[in-house]
């Protein structure tokens, strides 16, 4: 049976309101879009920083931007307190050597769960190491990220760290819509593509495919 981790969140966060106490979140970002809501809706209970590790990027050009798209939104949002900010490193070297066998798997597919492992066991690794009382990832607010096998994978890292993960599915209550209004006000980059050169490659067949169905129906 499928977990609510919406719901779990909502009392996890209640939990910590009624405490008065503001425990350190090392929250993992894929980007600047999909942190924005992320931010909004946690920065009133937690002490946050942005640890942006994702060695799936690719080329390291697309890397290097988003991250600076990262540290803009966080020197320009409005926050009830300041966001820090974690650069991790890129290497790319880990992600292909995850992916060999997997290459032709569909987005969303077994090498999806692996690169949500890779760059979620850093952040738990992160977390213990900083002292930090939770970890999690933006990665839930997309509608293409499995919120079930995400949580599965932070809870296994949790127990094998020692560092608490934040059950969460960001999607969830308008998040996602929320994320697209936040990126337009603040001007942000959206990418067309998860990532990785397969999702960059699936994102080219799909712009092929629409603009042959374009010009087919011209012709109709």
């Amino acid at each position: 049976m499928k977990e609510n981790y919406s719901i779990v969140l909502e009392k996890t966060l209640k939990e910590i309101a009624a405490s008065g106490a503001r425990p350190r979140l090392l929250l993992h970002s894929c980007c600047g879009p999909c942190s924005s809501y992320v931010l909004e809706y946690l920065a009133p209970y937690f002490d946050i920083t942005v640890f942006y590790y994702n060695p799936n990027i690719s080329p390291e050009t697309e890397f290097r931007f988003r991250a600076e798209e990262q540290r803009r939104l966080l020197a320009e949002m409005s926050l009830p307190v300041p966001v820090s900010f974690l650069l991790g490193e890129y290497e790319p070297e880990l992600f292909y050597t995850m992916a060999k066998g997997y290459e032709t798997e569909p987005e969303g597919g077994e090498r999806c769960f692996s690169c949500y492992r890779l760059r979620l066991a850093r952040t738990a690794k992160a977390a213990a190491e900083g002292g930090f009382d939770y970890f999690t990832t933006t990665l839930s607010i997309s509608p293409h990220k499995n919120a079930q096998v995400l949580n599965e994978i932070g809870r296994e890292l949790a127990e094998e760290y020692g560092a608490a993960y934040l059950f969460s599915d960001f999607k969830k209550k308008n998040g996602y819509r929320r994320s697209c209004q936040l990126s337009q006000e603040y001007g942000l980059y959206r990418q067309d593509y998860c990532g990785c050169v397969y999702s960059r490659q699936e994102a080219e067949a799909r712009k092929a495919r629409a603009l042959s169905k374009g010009e087919e129906e011209k012709h109709l």
